[in-house]
């Protein structure tokens, strides 16, 4: 399966917590969870919708490194603490990974980071050309 690789984001979360934005073995990589961020103010956007966009930019750099894309994305977790943001969070993942058409789990529950409106986890998997 190879060596197993660590990639960070520089996120403050990752050095508090000890942990990597990626994790990459063999063909599969797995991102931890992930709120959106604005990383050019390092602020939370207002809105589920525009945080999710965020997180999904964060997530797809994290990718890029691998080299793996959003569309290779096999499994994704949505955490959602207002059930009334589950429709906006739910289209942008649409839009953004519905090409891969994920397995998908959207959980309401509240979240570590104050004022964060989603939080999003993915699993990816290299595709491999068929014969």
């Amino acid at each position: 399966a190879g060596p197993r690789r660590r990639i960070t984001s520089g996120s403050p979360w990752e050095e508090l917590a000890g942990y990597s934005r990626a994790v990459v073995q063999g063909d599969w990589a797995f991102v931890s969870g992930t709120v959106g961020v604005d990383r050019r103010t390092n602020t939370l956007p207002d809105g589920a919708e525009a945080q999710a966009h965020c997180a999904l930019d964060i997530i797809a750099a994290a990718l890029a490194e691998v080299p793996l894309s959003l569309e290779d994305t096999v499994r994704v977790h949505a955490y959602v603490p207002d059930p009334a943001d589950v429709p906006a969070v739910s289209a942008v993942l649409k839009a953004r990974l519905g090409a891969a058409r994920p397995a998908n789990t959207t959980v309401c529950c509240p979240l570590a980071v104050p004022q964060a409106r989603v939080e999003i986890e993915i699993t990816a998997l290299r595709q491999t050309a068929t014969p």
